[in-house]
């Protein structure tokens, strides 16, 4: 039998703070309740003043400190300051009160920042989300270049460094060449996201659940709706997500007369998110960069076909399930879904390899994964005490 551990976790963000990697985290401790031996404790950020304290079993509790947030799912910078500051202490109390075998930290900062200061006394894992990596969100360029060296310090002193993709794994190598990455990627729990009735309607129904930033660029994909328009398409564009380009998206579906084309629903709550994927036909993604797009497993779970830019994550999720663009441009995604819509044997076939694709990407596999290297790492570090 495995030896017991216990793990102390650390994201600055965290649902309902954050993105796609605060989703992936809960994902992953709920996983983790399953798991004998295993005991966690996650700092994160909270939205209301002080520290809150809340547990998702009996084992894994989640302690929040509190920072006055703008906005729920955008950071800006005097707020990731003012969450680093804050938790310090706690952190510190957290390490001085238990006995914790090791810290897993989710993005290399700001959260790996406090287990780069206690790595003379407690090994440390990163997991790389993303903008965490330089070279990932191009608002944050010259931060890139200012945090580099401490940037470097931070990955080369933790026991492992892990990345959800390969492409993220290629893109990390870019900024240090030397590290052994790991990959562990994402999951999905197709108990929660599988198919609906699968019947195209004479008019498609396009979906992007997407945070409404520039790494996104929804505004091509708003554009690819103009062009299936133009080419004499029905097609419905539903847009899922809230983010500082909402008014600019929403002018533009003005300026080309989509009101008819164009829905923007905003935040869904998570217990309506399943349906959303279900009420749909084909999922588009348009980012620049991604570690692992939860939005495109949970779409590819609900049988939806996908087209989408290629970026990080890609290449192990499409397959034959859905249409890799070869040049990022509208034009170009209006004809992969115009040839889509114009062969519906293709569209069921599609539809059949999404649910068979995301089937092999499950939390359980990458929550045994994270416990291994846990046990290794536990196991190295007793080895040299």
């Amino acid at each position: 039998m495995s030896q017991s551990m216990k793990i102390l976790m650390i994201n600055y963000e965290f649902p309902p703070i954050g993105g796609g990697a605060g989703q992936a985290h809960l994902r992953l401790l709920k996983a983790f309740c399953e798991t004998d031996g295993l005991s966690v404790d996650v700092l994160t950020s909270g939205i209301n003043q002080g520290v809150s304290h809340e547990s998702l079993s009996d084992d894994i509790h989640i302690y929040r400190v509190g920072i006055k947030k703008k906005s729920l799912h955008f950071w800006r910078k005097i707020e990731v300051m003012m969450w680093l500051y804050k938790s310090r202490k706690i952190y510190q109390k957290m390490i001085d009160n238990n006995k914790y075998d090791l810290v897993h930290s989710f993005f290399a900062f700001p959260s790996a920042w406090h287990c780069y200061r206690s790595r003379h006394t407690l090994p440390y894992i990163i997991s790389l989300r993303g903008s965490d990596v330089p070279g990932y969100n191009e608002r944050l360029g010259l931060d890139y270049k200012i945090l580099s060296g401490l940037f470097k310090r931070i990955w080369r002193n933790a026991n492992a460094v892990v990345t959800n993709s390969d492409g993220l794994k290629r893109l990390a190598q870019n900024f240090i060449k030397e590290i052994e990455y790991q990959v562990i990627p994402n999951g999905i729990d197709t108990k929660i996201f599988f198919p609906g009735k699968q019947t195209i309607n004479s008019r498609v129904k396009l979906l992007s659940v997407s945070r409404l930033i520039t790494r996104k660029r929804i505004e091509m994909i708003i554009d690819a709706v103009q062009a299936l328009k133009l080419n004499g398409h029905c097609v419905h564009l539903t847009i899922a997500g809230e983010g500082d380009l909402l008014q600019c998206l929403m002018a533009q579906v003005k300026t080309l007369s989509l009101h008819d084309e164009v829905t923007f629903l905003g935040i869904v709550p998570p217990e309506k998110v399943p349906n959303l994927y279900r009420e749909h036909d084909i999922f588009l993604m348009a980012s620049i960069h991604e570690g692992m797009s939860n939005a495109m497993l949970e779409a590819m779970a609900s049988g939806l076909p996908v087209v989408t830019t290629p970026c990080e994550g890609v290449s192990e999720l499409v397959v034959d399930n859905g249409v890799v663009l070869e040049s990022s441009t509208a034009s170009e995604m209006a004809t992969a879904i115009s040839h889509l819509i114009n062969s519906p044997e293709k569209m069921e076939t599609m539809q059949l390899a999404a649910c068979r694709q995301a089937k092999l990407f499950t939390w359980e596999s990458s929550g045994q994964k994270y416990v291994s290297l846990y046990h290794e790492i536990c196991e190295q570090a007793r080895g040299c005490e």
